[in-house]
């Protein structure tokens, strides 16, 4: 009898324990799960940024060949508030970018040995993408400061110069999207790193049983 109550007990030990892994795993799954909302969102996001800005520059154009004076001024107004819009965006995105650096220094000095390698892997790959940002913020903050000297100005070395910035930024927006297409493609391969080891971690367990 006492051996059987032993039995017992070490097997809603092993179960327990199982269970309580599945739901550190499934914890661990869910900010992945958020990760990728967040790509999807800024995919979406520069998608359009990228769209607007190619508009500008051909409106840009077509403004200048036709003298259109007024439709050179509305070129300046999108201009400033398609900058405004991404300085919001930016500070958006560097505060997702610090909250996951910092879940990742959480991660790295509570990982056991096997997870320890993968999270020191994740925050090196989000501090690459703070820096990145940071970098990025830094090159728009420079344009939009010359396009604010320019706004208003519509001699022909101005308005090159106004084409000119808007190319710069449209080789950002581009840049960016592909950045942002990688770190979705990447975070995809994670999750599914994440639940192959799943699967693997509750077959074992059942075999322990």
């Amino acid at each position: 009898m006492t051996r059987l109550i032993a039995l017992v007990a070490a097997a809603l030990f092993v179960s327990s324990s199982a269970q309580a892994h599945d739901r550190a795993d499934r914890a661990e799954k869910r900010p992945d799960k958020r990760e990728l909302g967040q790509d999807r969102r800024e995919l979406r996001d520069d998608r359009r940024d990228l769209a607007e800005l190619e508009s500008i520059l051909a409106d840009l154009r077509r403004a200048r060949f036709r003298n259109d004076r007024r439709g050179l001024a509305n070129i300046d107004e999108r201009l400033r508030a398609h900058l405004q819009a991404e300085r919001f965006e930016t500070r958006r995105e560097l505060a997702q970018d610090r909250a996951e650096v910092r879940r990742d220094n959480r991660e790295v000095r509570a990982a056991d040995r096997q997870d320890l390698r993968d999270d020191r892997r994740d925050r090196r790959d989000d501090l690459r993408d703070l820096k990145a940002e940071k970098r990025m913020s830094a090159e728009r903050e420079r344009i939009a400061s010359e396009l604010s000297s320019l706004s208003g100005r519509q001699n022909r070395r101005s308005l090159d110069r106004k084409e000119a910035l808007v190319g710069e930024l449209i080789g950002m927006a581009r840049r960016e999207l592909a950045e942002t297409k990688q770190e979705l493609r990447e975070d995809r391969r994670e999750l599914r790193e994440d639940r192959r080891e799943l699967h693997e971690d509750r077959h074992d367990s059942r075999r322990g049983r």
